[in-house]
């Protein structure tokens, strides 16, 4: 099984893949992650990629392209994955369409988890401020300037792949705004349905 979640920072994507790759014991295919890992790891990707991250922006895609190709040819990767954070553009969703295409690949999926924006800003800020009150570390990238400046990002840069995917009939569309629980249990629904 191969998927795309789509939606705003904050949306619940991290937290619908866990459970995706829990159910379907595929993999989690993390941008951020990847890349928080390389800034970690102090190596050139991430010095490239800290600056830009670190001011709410998109990393170039063909530095993201790039990390994609490398770990989807991971063995853990072979029965499947679903990609959190990419593609971003519709360019990134050509360049994907492509990988999987040299290798005889495609998407199973491609989940929208709408949110409201309005309720979605109060609830990063209301994160934040529990992990700041636990003593919690909080990313670079997560305050509330470089969230607005993420949120502009996935509207301009993002929200096409919406019309795209939708054209190619792959979109599924799913309330974020509910509970946890009851989003987990439309996309099992959604995918039972798609692959039925």
């Amino acid at each position: 099984m191969r998927l795309v979640l789509l939606g705003p920072p904050g949306a619940g994507k991290g937290t619908q893949s866990q459970r995706l790759v829990e159910k379907h014991k595929i993999v989690q295919l993390s941008t951020g992650d990847m890349l928080r890992a390389a800034i970690a790891a102090d190596t050139p990707l991430g010095h490239t990629a800290k600056d830009i991250m670190a001011r709410g922006d998109l990393v170039p895609d063909d530095v993201v392209v790039g990390i994609i190709a490398d770990r989807m040819e991971q063995p853990d990767a072979a029965n499947g994955f679903v990609l959190d954070g990419f593609p971003r553009t519709v360019a990134q969703a050509k360049a994907l369409d492509d990988l999987l295409g040299r290798n005889g690949l495609k998407l199973d999926a491609v989940i929208q988890i709408k949110v409201d924006e309005g309720i979605l800003i109060k609830r990063i800020e209301s994160r934040l401020a529990e992990m700041t009150a636990r003593g919690q570390p909080v990313r670079a990238d997560d305050n509330p300037e470089a969230f607005r400046t993420r949120l502009t990002a996935y509207r301009t840069q993002t929200v096409p792949l919406v019309e795209h995917y939708a054209a190619t009939g792959q979109l599924k569309i799913v309330d974020g705004m509910a509970e946890i629980d009851v989003v987990s249990r439309t996309i099992d629904q959604l995918l039972a349905h798609s692959s039925a």
